[in-house]
C-alpha cells in the first residue's frame, strides 16, 4: 500500500464533515484599520494541490489591506498546510528551498551594511535553509530559527539553525524578550492570522538598537491585477494577508520603529509568468494521484495530463524566458511581486 493509498481514507473522512467546519465566521471589519468599507478583490481556489473549497480575498477601502474572508480557522489551517510543506509535500518543497541560495544570499547582503549580529532570529524558518545560506555573508552570527512545522527541529539536528523553536512566535515571545539584534521574517507575516501581532511580538523580542528584517508579497504589484487568480502570491489558502507597504511602516512606527530601508525591485522573483503558465497547464491536466481526491487517475487521464503538458512546453519556456526580460524593469514598472523593509528599534 503507496502512503496516499493509507491517506485517502483520513481525507475522505475529513471531507465527509463538509468544507464550511473549515471557516471562521466572516469579518465584517478589516482586521487591519477596522473599517467596515470591504469588497471583493477574488475568488478562486487552490491551484497548487488542487485540494477542494473556494476561497475569498477582500479589500479594504480605506486602508487597502486584503485579507481571507471568511478565514480558515484551526483545524482548515491543518487540512490544508497538511503534505504541502511536510508529509506527501516535504521532499518536493524542499528541493525547491534548497535550490534558492542565491536568493537567500542576496536577503542577507540586503543588511549587510546596517547592521553585525551577534544572533538572528528567523521567524518562519522552515527547515533553515535561509540562515544556512545566510552564514556566508555573515560568519560570525549564531542563528536560531522558530516556525510552527516540525521542519524547524529538522534545522536544528541539520546544523543550520543553532537553536530550532517550534511554536506560535506571539506565545514564545515573553520567554525571548530582549535576546536578538535581528529577527527576520521573509515571507512568513503573510501566513500569520494576526500580523500586527507578529509585529508586537519582534518589538518585544529584539534589543534596542535592533533590526527587523521583512519580506512579503507586494499586493499592489501589478502583476496581481494582470494575472488574476493565476498570480502565484495569492496562494490560497493558506497567504490570509497581504498588507501595503505603506501600511507596514505606518505600523511600525507607531512601535517606535524607524524604518531605514526599502526595497521593492531587489525583493522581485522573477516567476509570474512562468507561474501562471503552469498553473493554466496544471489546472486543465490536475496532477496525478493525490489522498484528497476519492480515487487513483484513471489511463485516460494520465494521458491526458502527458498531452497537455507537452502541447503547453513552448509556452511555458517562453514565460520563463519573459520573466527573465521583464526583470531589470520590474520595479520601476511596479510589477514587483513582494517588497523588502528594515526598521530598526529605537530606545
Amino acid at each position: 500500500m503507496t502512503e496516499i493509498d493509507r491517506l485517502r481514507p483520513v481525507y475522505q473522512a475529513d471531507l465527509a464533515g463538509g468544507l464550511d467546519r473549515f471557516f471562521e465566521p466572516r469579518a465584517t471589519r478589516c482586521p487591519w484599520c477596522s473599517s467596515e468599507r470591504l469588497s471583493v478583490r477574488l475568488r478562486t481556489r487552490d491551484f497548487l494541490q488542487h485540494k477542494p473549497g473556494r476561497f475569498t480575498l477582500e479589500q479594504c477601502r480605506d486602508c487597502t489591506h486584503i485579507f481571507q474572508n471568511p478565514r480558515l480557522n484551526a483545524a482548515g489551517l491543518e487540512f490544508y498546510y497538511r503534505d504541502f510543506y511536510d508529509g506527501l509535500g516535504e521532499k518536493q518543497l524542499a528541493g525547491q528551498f534548497e535550490g534558492r541560495g542565491k536568493t537567500y544570499l542576496d536577503r542577507a547582503r540586503a543588511v549587510s551594511g546596517l547592521v553585525e549580529p551577534s544572533n538572528w532570529l528567523d521567524v518562519g524558518t522552515g527547515h533553515g535553509h535561509f540562515c544556512e545560506s545566510a552564514r556566508e555573508v555573515f560568519p560570525e552570527t549564531r542563528f536560531d530559527g522558530l516556525d510552527l512545522s516540525e521542519g524547524v527541529k529538522l534545522a536544528e539536528e541539520h546544523g543550520r539553525v543553532a537553536t530550532g523553536y517550534r511554536g506560535l512566535f506571539a506565545e514564545l515571545a515573553g520567554d525571548l524578550a530582549n535576546t536578538y539584534d535581528v529577527v527576520s521574517m521573509y515571507h512568513y507575516l503573510e501566513h500569520s492570522t494576526a500580523p500586527q501581532a507578529e509585529l508586537d511580538a519582534a518589538h518585544q523580542v529584539l534589543r534596542d538598537g535592533g533590526h527587523l528584517v521583512i519580506e512579503v508579497p507586494d499586493p499592489e504589484s501589478r502583476y496581481a491585477r494582470l494575472l488574476g487568480r493565476r498570480w502565484l502570491p495569492w496562494l490560497q489558502p493558506q497567504h490570509l494577508h497581504f498588507v501595503p507597504l505603506a501600511n507596514l511602516r505606518q505600523r511600525l512606527e507607531s512601535l517606535g520603529f524607524t524604518v531605514v530601508l526599502e526595497q521593492r525591485a531587489e525583493a522581485h522573483d522573477p516567476i509570474d509568468l512562468v507561474a501562471a503558465a503552469w498553473l493554466t497547464l496544471d489546472d486543465l491536466a490536475p496532477r496525478e494521484d493525490a489522498p484528497w481526491h476519492p480515487r487513483p487517475p484513471g489511463r485516460f487521464r494520465r494521458i491526458a495530463r502527458g498531452g497537455v503538458l507537452l502541447a503547453g512546453a513552448l509556452g511555458v519556456v517562453l514565460a520563463a524566458v519573459a520573466d527573465r526580460l521583464v526583470r531589470p524593469f520590474a520595479g520601476r514598472a511596479r510589477l514587483s511581486n513582494a517588497y523588502r523593509m528594515v526598521a530598526r528599534k529605537e530606545s
